[in-house]
């Protein structure tokens, strides 16, 4: 029987948009790589974020909003479905300044930001709190750090009981998934999309793209844009501490389970995945700055994952003009957007308005045709 929708890439990305298709009655079949694959899913922090979305795209800054005020009945309709406790929460978060420059540069862009919409006027709250002040939300705070911005619409997950919690939910609704499937090419067939795998063909009568790094070769030639590549973000995470009721950042956040997790690179350097010891140590050297009682704790494991970056750093959601009924999905924010992915997001493709509802997130923003 065919599919109504053939998704190619099962992380969060692909998994949230089959979620809220299959739970909408559509019949979703989902083709994933194997675990060797690039999986930005599996190697992120966990952030559910609005601090830092959208400077210079304030359509973005909204959706990075609306997306986290969603996302706690989200969470609880996941964690209802599956019975997966996803340790979401939403108390707010901080991201940290070191000195004084980083400071000013950070309240005059979040100032300016506030002020491109009347929506982020209204509804994006935001204050910038010296380290004194930050000491109620982040106990324990170095003497080196001159301050943050706290905002009330941050907050944090377990990206892997997401992505776990996802697949769940899929099954229980009849989602057919099929793993170490990597697709080779993509084809308008007569009654819809073609995707040829090593051993098979599978079709559809709509087909997306949300495969990550993977839409490079993929998105092209269905007339989309492939125009992502990618950035490593390097991580260490501790050996399990007590619990302290600390806010998460952008540079380490304490999990549920009391280990602290310690990020926040950015590195150009093409499909290589691995860590250094030079990031690792600075990554150390920073942590040991926020938290001084840290420089006690035992490191358990370091790991290196690729981001998929869009040349300006935004959602890439487009449909194809070329060949209606194909779509392409891809961003790096993945877990911060999974509920407007599950619901909205979704809700457009089936009635077939992606471009209508949001086509300043269409790749025809970096002047690359979406029809060649």
């Amino acid at each position: 029987m065919q599919s109504d929708f053939l998704i190619i890439g099962g992380g969060v990305v692909g998994m949230a948009v089959a979620y809220g298709l299959a739970r909408d009655g559509q019949r979703v079949s989902v083709l994933d790589e194997s675990d060797d694959a690039f999986r930005a899913s599996r190697g992120n922090a966990g952030l559910t974020w609005v601090q830092g979305k959208g400077l210079g795209m304030p359509h973005y800054a909204e959706l990075s909003l609306d997306a986290s005020l969603t996302w706690p009945a989200f969470a609880a309709e996941l964690e209802a479905r599956t019975a997966i406790d996803i340790e979401h929460e939403c108390r707010g978060g901080v991201d940290l300044c070191f000195d004084a420059s980083e400071a000013k540069v950070r309240q005059r862009d979040y100032a300016k930001l506030q002020l491109s919409s009347r929506h982020l006027a209204q509804h994006f709250r935001w204050e910038y709190l010296d380290r004194q002040a930050l000491q109620t939300y982040l106990p324990g705070l170095g003497e080196s750090i001159h301050g943050g911005t706290w905002s009330p619409h941050d907050g944090h997950c377990n990206p892997l009981h997401l992505l776990r919690a996802l697949h769940a939910a899929c099954r229980s609704l009849g989602l057919e998934y099929h793993a170490s499937t990597p697709v080779l090419s993509l084809s308008p067939c007569l009654n819809g999309f073609r995707a040829a795998t090593p051993d098979s063909e599978f079709h559809a009568e709509r087909v997306i793209v949300a495969a990550g790094l993977g839409a490079r070769n993929l998105a092209p030639m269905l007339g989309l844009s492939g125009t992502v590549r990618p950035v490593r973000g390097q991580m260490l995470v501790t050996e399990r501490m007590p619990r302290v009721e600390q806010l998460p950042t952008p540079q380490l956040r304490q999990t549920a389970t009391g280990g602290y997790l310690i990020g926040d690179t950015h590195e150009e350097v093409g499909f290589d995945k691995g860590v250094s010891l030079e990031m690792m140590s600075c990554l150390a050297d920073r942590a040991v700055r926020i938290y001084p009682f840290l420089r006690q704790a035992r490191l358990i494991r370091a790991w290196g994952a690729l981001r998929i970056m869009t040349p300006d750093g935004a959602p890439l959601y487009e449909a194809s003009s070329r060949y209606p009924g194909a779509y392409n999905l891809n961003c790096h924010s993945g877990i911060s957007l999974a509920a407007f992915h599950a619901n909205e997001l979704a809700r457009a493709i089936i009635d077939d308005r992606l471009e209508e509802r949001w086509s300043a997130f269409s790749g025809a923003r970096f002047n690359v045709p979406a029809h060649c």
